[in-house]
């Protein structure tokens, strides 16, 4: 059987990997858009999904009032 001393270890080397892994890069915060820009470029779905969403979102805004003949 292992020692606490080796199994608090071995938990505190796992840890410092798992930590490794999520810390967020050194990364400017711009760099994501430089990494995904023109991903969708002349892609038919992705302007179908646009075309919806945009058609979607008119709706939802309030019509304007007819205005009624004198």
């Amino acid at each position: 059987m292992e020692s606490l001393e080796d199994r608090v270890t071995a938990l505190e080397k796992d840890m410092a990997r798992l930590k490794e892994r999520l810390e967020p890069t050194r990364e400017t915060s711009s760099d994501w858009i430089d990494k995904i820009y023109g991903t969708f470029a002349n892609d038919p779905i992705y302007e179908e999904a646009m075309r919806l969403g945009r058609e979607y979102r008119e709706s939802l805004r309030p019509k304007p009032k007819k205005r009624r003949k004198r």
